[in-house]
């Protein structure tokens, strides 16, 4: 089965940045599952997967366009430290999860903090970046009406939601 539009995937990838390693599923315990065509992933890596199937492997380039964007220089905003539960302990350069009002989440790095205010930088800690990613294909199915309806895969034994 090929993988594409409302296909999952499971893979296991590692990504680098200027030769440098940034994240790899192999350090997790499980791989990555992924429903396709429902933005879980970069543009990039994602079109890239398309027509792939289990035990392919790839290496991909994904220009800082087709993934996390160009880098926007007026992107720092001032923010309550109220809203980082860990506010204390934040310095500049360091990512951290911002809670968004309407819902999920923003990584932002940490520009510069104050006695009550924190300012950060909300592009994402990748913009501007060419990223490469070493990527093995190991599973591709059909998403079921289940997946379909929550607009992300469930991984085998993963907890119900």
């Amino acid at each position: 089965m090929k993988a594409g539009k409302d296909k999952v995937i499971a893979l296991h990838y590692t990504l680098t940045v200027d030769g440098e390693k940034v994240e790899s599923s192999h350090d997790r315990e499980q791989q990555l599952w992924v429903l396709l065509g429902h933005g879980q992933l970069i543009p990039g890596l994602e079109n890239a997967l398309e027509g792939h199937e289990a035990g392919d492997t790839l290496e991909v380039n994904v220009a800082a366009a087709d993934g996390y964007g160009a880098r926007q220089e007026d992107q720092i905003q001032r923010m309550s430290k109220k809203y980082f539960p860990q506010a204390n302990r934040l310095k500049p350069g360091m990512v951290t999860i911002l809670q968004l009002k309407e819902g999920g989440q923003r990584a932002v790095t940490v520009h510069k903090v104050g006695m009550s205010t924190i300012d950060v930088d909300l592009n994402h800690p990748m913009a501007g970046k060419d990223l490469h990613f070493d990527v093995s294909v190991t599973d591709v199915r059909d998403a079921t009406e289940e997946e379909l309806q929550h607009g992300h895969a469930h991984a085998p034994d993963a907890a119900a939601h």
